[in-house]
């Protein structure tokens, strides 16, 4: 399975940004893919997390309220989108996936996750 993120930038706190995460390699709708991030200082943290069929999604705490997953099973690609962005949501974001057909819900957790995009760059000016 090969990962390409993309879409990151640099933006002012209360704006907008979408993300594309586009899967290849693999049966892209046996798929759970998740978006990490992660700062040079902190370990990598969960943000959003969505199912093979895009039923279920789980979110991180920092960003439930704000943030968005979903996807495009046709299209090979799940989408991160991101509102209300903080400085605090600067980091490298991630996308990962896992491969699991049927399973009904997505995953939250660093170690379910197999296999991980290069990353891309949010920065959120204040």
């Amino acid at each position: 399975v090969q990962l390409q993120a993309s879409g990151g930038g640099l933006v002012q706190a209360g704006d907008s940004l979408t993300l594309t995460c586009t899967a290849s390699g693999h049966p892209f709708s046996n798929l759970a893919v998740g978006w990490f991030r992660q700062t040079p200082r902190d370990d990598r943290e969960f943000v959003a997390g969505i199912s093979w069929n895009g039923r279920s999604t789980f979110y991180g705490d920092s960003v439930y309220d704000r943030f968005i997953i979903t996807r495009d099973n046709n299209k090979n690609v799940v989408y991160l989108r991101m509102n209300s962005l903080k400085p605090e949501d600067s980091a490298i974001y991630y996308c990962a996936a896992a491969r699991a057909p049927g399973e009904l819900m997505a995953r939250r957790r660093l170690g379910e996750y197999d296999y991980w995009g290069q990353g891309t760059q949010v920065t959120v000016s204040s």
